[in-house]
């Protein structure tokens, strides 16, 4: 890899990483030893144009990248390089994202990322079940895609055998057999 390469990676890092995940020995935007010397000195026009903060965000993701496997370094590769063919506002779009999801507290990021981890473990027929009701719903129009999101607020508010009973009457009213009549009325609306 080129010195302008790494430098490219370790910035694109450095929009992956939170600043303020590495304690701090040297002073702010200072290189600490002479693999971070190396780095600076490949780019001096490109450091010269830093400011303090850039500079210690590509400090703190250097040596980030210097503890990172060979895999985790090749997979940080590759997603830079499909990163950088993304149309310009694809690449606005996903640094957007990537600024919401810095803004969520650590308890919330946990959250979801625990909720992808369980998407992850699932049978691929039931995560193609759940991606297609995604893109299903998204494709509803404004006041539908609404009274989902209400529909779910009422489901999380019901206790687990309000639940049940809804369940149980649902079925009972989206029933596959054209002979019965369904006999529970709307529980939600």
């Amino acid at each position: 890899m080129t010195a302008r390469g790494a430098i490219a990676v370790v910035m694109m890092v450095a929009v992956l990483i939170s600043p303020c995940a590495f304690a701090q020995n040297n002073p702010l935007g200072e290189p600490a030893n002479d693999a971070e010397r190396a780095l600076i000195g490949a780019q001096p026009n490109a450091w010269a144009q830093l400011n303090l903060q850039q500079r210690q965000r590509v400090l703190e993701n250097f040596r980030l990248w210097q503890r990172m496997t060979p895999e985790q370094r090749q997979r940080a590769q590759r997603n830079f390089q499909e990163f950088r063919k993304l149309p310009p506002e694809e690449r606005q779009q996903v640094l957007h994202t990537l600024h919401q999801w810095r803004q969520l507290p650590p308890e919330r990021r946990e959250q979801m990322r625990a909720a992808y981890s369980r998407f992850k473990n699932m049978p691929p027929a039931q995560r193609q079940q759940i991606i297609r009701r995604y893109q299903h719903f998204v494709e509803l129009p404004p006041e539908q895609r609404e009274k989902v999101l209400n529909n779910y607020q009422r489901w999380k508010q019901m206790s687990p055998e309000q639940r049940q009973e809804f369940s149980r009457q649902w079925g009972r009213t989206h029933n596959p057999h054209p002979g019965i009549e369904p006999k529970a009325k709307k529980l939600l609306h």
